[in-house]
Protein backbone atom coordinates (compact mmCIF):
# COMPACT_ATOMS: atom_id res chain seq x y z
CA UNK A 1 0.00 0.00 0.00
CA UNK A 2 2.61 2.17 0.73
CA UNK A 3 4.32 1.59 -2.53
CA UNK A 4 1.86 1.83 -4.68
CA UNK A 5 0.86 5.40 -2.89
CA UNK A 6 4.37 6.86 -3.91
CA UNK A 7 4.15 5.32 -7.02
CA UNK A 8 0.44 7.25 -7.42
CA UNK A 9 1.70 10.46 -5.95
CA UNK A 10 4.56 10.59 -8.11
CA UNK A 11 2.72 9.58 -11.33
CA UNK A 12 -0.14 12.75 -10.28
CA UNK A 13 2.28 15.10 -10.04
CA UNK A 14 4.69 14.25 -13.03
CA UNK A 15 1.91 13.22 -15.78
CA UNK A 16 1.10 16.43 -17.01
CA UNK A 17 5.09 17.81 -17.31
CA UNK A 18 6.91 16.95 -20.83
CA UNK A 19 9.43 14.20 -20.63
CA UNK A 20 11.98 17.00 -21.99
CA UNK A 21 11.37 19.26 -18.93
CA UNK A 22 11.98 16.31 -16.45
CA UNK A 23 14.77 15.70 -17.82
CA UNK A 24 16.23 18.96 -17.94
CA UNK A 25 14.85 19.12 -14.20
CA UNK A 26 16.65 16.08 -13.07
CA UNK A 27 20.16 17.40 -14.75
CA UNK A 28 19.69 21.08 -13.19
CA UNK A 29 19.43 18.63 -9.58
CA UNK A 30 21.88 16.91 -10.20
CA UNK A 31 24.91 19.47 -11.72
CA UNK A 32 23.85 22.49 -10.10
CA UNK A 33 22.18 21.84 -6.91
CA UNK A 34 24.46 19.04 -5.33
CA UNK A 35 27.60 20.14 -3.92
CA UNK A 36 30.48 18.79 -5.86
CA UNK A 37 32.67 15.43 -5.08
CA UNK A 38 35.54 17.17 -3.09
CA UNK A 39 32.55 18.76 -0.75
CA UNK A 40 29.84 15.91 -0.56
CA UNK A 41 26.81 16.53 1.52
CA UNK A 42 27.09 14.03 4.66
CA UNK A 43 24.53 11.83 5.95
CA UNK A 44 26.68 9.94 8.34
CA UNK A 45 29.23 7.05 6.04
CA UNK A 46 27.05 8.44 3.35
CA UNK A 47 27.69 11.02 0.89
CA UNK A 48 25.46 13.09 -1.90
CA UNK A 49 27.18 14.99 -3.87
CA UNK A 50 27.80 15.79 -8.14
CA UNK A 51 29.68 12.72 -8.31
CA UNK A 52 26.45 10.74 -6.99
CA UNK A 53 25.80 8.94 -4.01
CA UNK A 54 28.59 7.22 -2.18
CA UNK A 55 28.89 4.80 0.94
CA UNK A 56 31.42 2.51 2.37
CA UNK A 57 31.51 -1.55 1.80
CA UNK A 58 30.29 -3.04 4.60
CA UNK A 59 32.75 -5.41 6.55
CA UNK A 60 31.28 -7.81 9.09
CA UNK A 61 33.62 -8.18 12.10
CA UNK A 62 34.27 -11.28 13.94
CA UNK A 63 31.43 -9.78 17.03
CA UNK A 64 28.96 -8.39 14.34
CA UNK A 65 28.83 -11.98 12.50
CA UNK A 66 27.60 -13.34 16.18
CA UNK A 67 25.10 -11.24 15.89
CA UNK A 68 24.04 -11.75 12.28
CA UNK A 69 23.44 -15.67 13.68
CA UNK A 70 21.77 -14.11 16.54
CA UNK A 71 19.30 -12.64 14.36
CA UNK A 72 18.54 -15.39 12.17
CA UNK A 73 18.50 -17.67 15.89
CA UNK A 74 15.84 -15.06 17.14
CA UNK A 75 13.80 -15.20 14.40
CA UNK A 76 13.00 -18.84 14.24
CA UNK A 77 12.59 -18.48 17.77
CA UNK A 78 9.77 -15.99 17.61
CA UNK A 79 8.20 -18.02 15.10
CA UNK A 80 8.70 -21.33 17.84
CA UNK A 81 7.61 -19.83 20.69
CA UNK A 82 5.00 -17.46 18.84
CA UNK A 83 2.31 -19.47 21.83
CA UNK A 84 4.84 -19.78 24.51
CA UNK A 85 5.38 -16.44 26.11
CA UNK A 86 5.02 -13.74 28.56
CA UNK A 87 3.27 -11.32 26.98
CA UNK A 88 3.58 -8.80 30.53
CA UNK A 89 7.57 -9.20 30.62
CA UNK A 90 8.07 -8.48 26.91
CA UNK A 91 6.07 -5.60 26.90
CA UNK A 92 8.75 -4.30 29.86
CA UNK A 93 11.98 -6.05 28.47
CA UNK A 94 11.89 -5.03 24.31
CA UNK A 95 11.33 -1.20 24.68
CA UNK A 96 14.02 -1.23 27.88
CA UNK A 97 15.70 -3.87 25.68
CA UNK A 98 16.27 -1.46 22.24
CA UNK A 99 16.81 1.72 24.70
CA UNK A 100 19.79 -0.14 25.76
CA UNK A 101 21.07 -0.22 22.53
CA UNK A 102 20.53 2.88 21.61
CA UNK A 103 22.17 3.82 24.63
CA UNK A 104 25.16 1.56 23.84
CA UNK A 105 25.08 3.33 20.43
CA UNK A 106 25.60 6.74 22.01
CA UNK A 107 28.40 5.84 24.10
CA UNK A 108 30.20 3.22 22.40
CA UNK A 109 33.02 5.55 21.77
CA UNK A 110 34.07 6.29 25.57
CA UNK A 111 33.91 2.69 26.37
CA UNK A 112 36.10 -0.28 26.70
CA UNK A 113 34.25 -3.66 25.95
CA UNK A 114 36.74 -5.26 27.97
CA UNK A 115 35.71 -3.32 31.23
CA UNK A 116 32.14 -3.63 30.16
CA UNK A 117 32.81 -7.59 30.30
CA UNK A 118 34.69 -7.49 33.57
CA UNK A 119 31.44 -6.03 34.82
CA UNK A 120 28.99 -8.19 33.79
CA UNK A 121 30.81 -11.17 34.36
CA UNK A 122 31.54 -9.62 38.02
CA UNK A 123 27.58 -9.19 38.05
CA UNK A 124 26.99 -12.56 36.90
CA UNK A 125 29.27 -14.11 39.56
CA UNK A 126 27.81 -12.56 42.19
CA UNK A 127 24.49 -13.15 41.45
CA UNK A 128 25.41 -16.73 41.15
CA UNK A 129 27.05 -17.01 44.52
CA UNK A 130 24.60 -15.66 46.51
CA UNK A 131 21.48 -17.02 44.79
CA UNK A 132 23.78 -20.58 45.94
CA UNK A 133 24.32 -19.93 48.87
CA UNK A 134 20.89 -18.37 49.81
CA UNK A 135 18.95 -21.18 48.61
CA UNK A 136 17.36 -19.16 45.96
CA UNK A 137 15.61 -22.44 44.41
CA UNK A 138 13.47 -22.31 47.09
CA UNK A 139 12.47 -19.26 47.64
CA UNK A 140 9.03 -17.73 46.21
CA UNK A 141 8.41 -16.61 42.93
CA UNK A 142 8.08 -13.07 42.65
CA UNK A 143 5.52 -10.95 40.08
CA UNK A 144 6.96 -9.33 36.96
CA UNK A 145 8.19 -5.47 38.06
CA UNK A 146 8.41 -2.49 35.67
CA UNK A 147 11.25 -0.81 36.94
CA UNK A 148 13.35 -3.39 37.48
CA UNK A 149 12.47 -4.96 34.28
CA UNK A 150 13.19 -1.66 32.88
CA UNK A 151 16.70 -1.70 34.57
CA UNK A 152 17.87 -5.25 33.56
CA UNK A 153 16.20 -4.88 30.16
CA UNK A 154 17.85 -1.77 29.33
CA UNK A 155 21.15 -3.35 31.01
CA UNK A 156 20.74 -6.43 29.13
CA UNK A 157 20.38 -4.07 25.53
CA UNK A 158 23.16 -2.07 26.16
CA UNK A 159 25.54 -5.28 27.07
CA UNK A 160 24.58 -6.89 24.32
CA UNK A 161 25.52 -3.71 21.75
CA UNK A 162 28.82 -3.34 23.57
CA UNK A 163 30.62 -6.39 24.62
CA UNK A 164 27.34 -9.05 23.12
CA UNK A 165 26.84 -10.65 26.61
CA UNK A 166 23.34 -9.50 27.59
CA UNK A 167 21.91 -12.75 28.71
CA UNK A 168 23.50 -12.37 32.52
CA UNK A 169 21.37 -8.90 32.95
CA UNK A 170 18.25 -10.25 31.35
CA UNK A 171 18.84 -13.47 33.46
CA UNK A 172 19.30 -12.09 36.99
CA UNK A 173 15.49 -10.60 36.12
CA UNK A 174 13.93 -12.97 34.82
CA UNK A 175 15.09 -16.18 36.90
CA UNK A 176 13.95 -14.26 40.00
CA UNK A 177 9.83 -15.14 38.53
CA UNK A 178 10.13 -18.30 38.44
CA UNK A 179 8.14 -19.21 35.22
CA UNK A 180 7.97 -22.05 33.67
CA UNK A 181 11.12 -23.65 31.38
CA UNK A 182 9.18 -22.70 28.39
CA UNK A 183 8.03 -19.35 29.17
CA UNK A 184 11.32 -18.45 30.03
CA UNK A 185 12.90 -18.92 27.33
CA UNK A 186 10.13 -18.00 25.00
CA UNK A 187 10.23 -14.22 25.82
CA UNK A 188 14.30 -14.73 25.80
CA UNK A 189 14.37 -15.63 21.72
CA UNK A 190 11.85 -12.87 21.03
CA UNK A 191 13.76 -10.34 23.28
CA UNK A 192 16.89 -10.93 21.89
CA UNK A 193 15.56 -10.73 18.71
CA UNK A 194 14.18 -7.23 18.61
CA UNK A 195 17.31 -6.71 20.28
CA UNK A 196 19.92 -8.09 17.68
CA UNK A 197 17.37 -5.83 14.93
CA UNK A 198 18.01 -2.64 16.78
CA UNK A 199 22.02 -3.20 16.44
CA UNK A 200 21.96 -3.15 12.43
CA UNK A 201 21.38 0.28 11.90
CA UNK A 202 23.95 1.75 15.07
CA UNK A 203 26.52 -1.31 13.60
CA UNK A 204 26.33 0.28 9.81
CA UNK A 205 26.42 3.72 11.52
CA UNK A 206 29.73 3.15 13.22
CA UNK A 207 31.01 1.37 10.37
CA UNK A 208 31.63 -2.05 12.47
CA UNK A 209 29.95 -4.17 9.45
CA UNK A 210 32.50 -6.79 7.74
CA UNK A 211 31.82 -9.28 5.40
CA UNK A 212 35.13 -11.13 6.03
CA UNK A 213 33.41 -13.61 8.37
CA UNK A 214 30.38 -14.29 5.67
CA UNK A 215 31.46 -17.60 4.56
CA UNK A 216 31.94 -18.70 8.59
CA UNK A 217 28.16 -17.42 9.05
CA UNK A 218 26.99 -19.29 5.74
CA UNK A 219 28.31 -22.18 7.18
CA UNK A 220 26.92 -21.98 10.69
CA UNK A 221 23.36 -20.75 9.42
CA UNK A 222 21.94 -24.46 8.67
CA UNK A 223 22.42 -24.71 11.88
CA UNK A 224 20.66 -22.68 14.02
CA UNK A 225 17.35 -23.88 13.25
CA UNK A 226 18.08 -27.33 14.69
CA UNK A 227 19.46 -25.48 17.61
CA UNK A 228 16.36 -23.27 18.51
CA UNK A 229 14.46 -26.66 17.26
CA UNK A 230 15.95 -28.65 20.08
CA UNK A 231 15.73 -25.73 22.75
CA UNK A 232 12.34 -26.20 22.07
CA UNK A 233 11.90 -29.31 22.57
CA UNK A 234 14.24 -29.78 25.22
CA UNK A 235 12.63 -26.33 27.18
CA UNK A 236 8.62 -28.32 27.25
CA UNK A 237 10.23 -31.44 28.92
CA UNK A 238 12.91 -30.44 31.12
CA UNK A 239 12.26 -30.64 34.85
CA UNK A 240 11.91 -26.34 36.55
CA UNK A 241 14.59 -27.43 39.53
CA UNK A 242 17.35 -28.42 37.08
CA UNK A 243 16.47 -26.38 34.45
CA UNK A 244 17.12 -23.60 37.20
CA UNK A 245 20.50 -24.86 38.31
CA UNK A 246 22.27 -25.46 34.66
CA UNK A 247 20.68 -21.46 33.87
CA UNK A 248 22.93 -20.43 37.11
CA UNK A 249 25.55 -22.70 36.25
CA UNK A 250 25.72 -21.07 32.53
CA UNK A 251 25.43 -17.70 34.04
CA UNK A 252 28.03 -18.54 36.23
CA UNK A 253 30.25 -20.01 33.81
CA UNK A 254 30.17 -16.84 31.14
CA UNK A 255 30.89 -14.87 33.94
CA UNK A 256 34.16 -16.87 34.55
CA UNK A 257 34.59 -16.61 31.07
CA UNK A 258 33.64 -12.66 30.91
CA UNK A 259 36.50 -11.98 33.42
CA UNK A 260 38.73 -13.96 32.04
CA UNK A 261 38.75 -12.05 28.71
CA UNK A 262 38.95 -8.68 30.54
CA UNK A 263 41.74 -9.68 32.81
CA UNK A 264 43.85 -11.57 30.52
Amino acid sequence: ALVRGLCQTYVEMFRNIPVLLQLLLWYVVLTEVLPPASEPLSLGNFFLSKGGFNFPIPVWAAGQFWAAIGLLIGLIGVWLYRRDYSAVNLKILIPAGVLGVLLGWSTASYLSDRAIGLLIGGMGIGFCLNAWLRHASVAAARPAHVGKGLFWGALAGFTSFISHAGGPPVNAYVMRLKLKPILFTGPMAVLFFFINMAKWLPYAWLGLLDLRNFATSLVLLPLAPLGVWLGVRLARRINPALFYRLIRLGMFLTGCKLLWDGLR
